[in-house]
């Protein structure tokens, strides 16, 4: 978080370029070249990976399903690296007082999206934590007359005193009440 003259407050949020996106994309890249080599060494009858036989597969119905493995794997590295190239979720919120009003500020595929919201109608800064097999660890705006508008960032949850501080360094900047701090 960063701090401006004591009107504008400017949070920057990550987006997809994580290692672990890169992890996971690579090994569905690796995965998916694999299971369509197999497949087309099945199919011709020469082996196109350099362990294993997997020209000794009978086409139908080994190596047709292990070319379908590969087609849904290469999809979905496909999309991954797309996520990861255009940063996907990354952005920024601004809170300005001269202005009296949230600029909240997204990456999506194809345009960047941007909502504004008055900041008299923020009631409360509210913390979700919710522990256990999925994790949630965010902050959220309590807005007048609308759903809760969550403006931390979605990915692994943080650390409960960092969350718990940048919480209550937004609600003293917005001169409103910080809910939420009970598991």
């Amino acid at each position: 978080m960063e701090n401006f003259p004591e009107t504008c407050l400017e949070q920057s949020i990550k987006g997809s370029k994580k290692i672990s996106n890169y992890v996971v994309a690579s090994m569905l890249t690796i995965g998916g070249t694999g299971f369509l080599l197999a497949s087309g060494s099945s199919y011709f009858g020469k082996d196109l990976l350099p362990m294993g036989s997997p020209s000794t597969l009978i086409f139908v119905p080994q190596g047709l399903i292990m070319g379908l493995y590969g087609i849904v794997g290469s999809l979905m590295a496909i999309y991954l690296w797309s996520l990861v190239r255009v940063d996907f979720g990354s952005g920024f919120n601004s809170f300005d007082k001269n202005k009296g009003v949230l600029i909240i500020s997204r990456r999506g595929f194809f345009k960047e999206l941007v909502v504004e919201i008055p900041l008299k109608d923020i009631q409360a800064v509210k913390m979700e934590i919710k522990d256990g097999f999925n994790a949630k660890r965010r902050i959220c705006l309590k807005l007048r007359g609308r759903k809760d508008l969550p403006i931390s960032g979605g990915s692994q949850p943080r650390p409960l005193l960092e969350l718990e501080q940048e919480g209550a360094e937004l609600a003293r900047f917005l001169e409103v009440n910080l809910e939420g701090l009970t598991t």
